[in-house]
């Protein structure tokens, strides 16, 4: 397991904690991290664009002119698309944009950014993260004794409304929360200035005692074999 210091708001290291290699140690998967992005981007679209077609412009149901003998091109109605005013060709609808993913991929990629941003040295874990009142100024000030004054992704165990709306004001600064975590927020700052008490919520600091992988997959299609017998896991 990697070390890696734990400062108070002051920026003074106050202790160490060992990342979970499990998390922090992997691999980054590129390919897998564009794919959950991409997916991501295209869950916050809105979806509300709409124009008109031909049919729906209103006017345009006679014909401008005779077909033949005026010299010019022929023309059926004042809203075909190549008029001005006139409709637009596959008009855009509104549609849901939303795709889901595999939680294994959307899992991989959140690794792989963590692993990213620890291998970058860009992960700052702080003691406790607590303000007095809801003040730019100290949040502020915090960021800047920690060496995180540039775009920066604080990450908090809860909601803490406090340090939420006194960081709302500085620019490239984002509070979420363990829970609602996610890779483009990542990746779209350069510091992750963490929470020591979001291992309360996530198991970063520590590694986890699973079941292995590899005997829960070999027993489940044991089971769906019907040649699976309980007591060989016993």
């Amino acid at each position: 397991m990697s070390t890696i210091k734990v400062v108070s708001m002051t920026g003074a290291e106050v202790g160490t904690v060992e990342l979970n290699d499990a998390i922090f140690g992997v691999e980054p998967n590129m390919s897998v991290v564009h794919e959950v992005v991409k997916n991501h981007l295209a869950n916050c679209r809105q979806g509300t664009q709409s124009a008109l077609t031909r049919a729906e412009v209103s006017g345009g149901g006679i014909k401008p002119w005779r077909q033949k003998g005026t010299g010019r091109a022929r023309q059926g109605s004042i809203r075909a698309p190549q008029w001005t005013h006139g409709g637009i060709v596959f008009a855009p609808k509104p549609r849901d944009y939303s795709y889901t993913l595999n939680k294994k991929v959307k899992r991989l990629a959140l690794k792989s950014v963590l692993s990213a941003k620890a291998q970058e040295e860009n992960v700052i874990v702080i003691d406790e993260i607590k303000l007095d009142a809801i003040k730019t100024k100290p949040m502020a000030s915090f960021l800047k004794a920690v060496g995180a004054d540039t775009k920066a992704l604080v990450v908090t165990a809860e909601n803490n409304e406090v340090v939420v709306k006194s960081a709302a004001n500085i620019p490239g600064v984002l509070v979420t929360f363990a829970n609602l975590i996610n890779v483009y927020d990542i990746l779209n700052a350069k510091k992750l200035v963490v929470d020591k008490a979001v291992q309360k919520r996530r198991c970063w600091w520590k590694k986890n005692h699973h079941r292995q992988p590899e005997l829960h997959q070999w027993s489940r299609h044991r089971k769906r074999a019907g040649n699976y017998d309980e007591r060989s896991f016993s």
